[in-house]
């Protein structure tokens, strides 16, 4: 039988600026752990620490645009009606500089963990 999600849980985020994010499938909200998909709404100019995590990241920009820093030293610029794949054990670094910030629809598989993303610093 389908499970039907009537709202997401709010997850607190990490980061220099108060970021929204909306897990509506994932560990918290559904107890679903192979799969997470979030909404997340990150104002202008947020950053977060580094990040190296165990887990595939799909990331699509509804609005905005989210920055990508690799390893590489490489930046990519996600625009509205944009995706990017990060893959698991890549560093990969996220901000939203720009004016108006950004939001995106995440989805981890497995589902998003806090002791599975290993931060910079942690």
């Amino acid at each position: 039988m389908p499970t039907l999600i009537r709202k997401p849980t709010i997850i607190e985020p990490v980061g220099n600026k108060p970021k929204r994010i909306e897990e509506f499938v994932g560990r918290v909200n559904s107890d679903t752990q192979g799969v997470s998909v979030a909404r997340m709404t990150s104002p202008e100019g947020w950053l977060e620490p580094g990040q190296r995590p165990e887990f595939d990241e799909y990331t699509l920009v509804l609005n905005g645009t989210l920055v990508v820093e690799t390893e590489a030293g490489e930046t990519l610029e996600v625009s509205a009606g944009e995706a990017i794949v990060t893959h698991a054990g890549e560093w990969i670094r996220y901000s939203t500089p720009n004016p108006g910030g950004a939001q995106y629809v995440a989805v981890c598989l497995p589902a998003f963990s806090p002791s599975t993303v290993h931060r910079d610093g942690e």
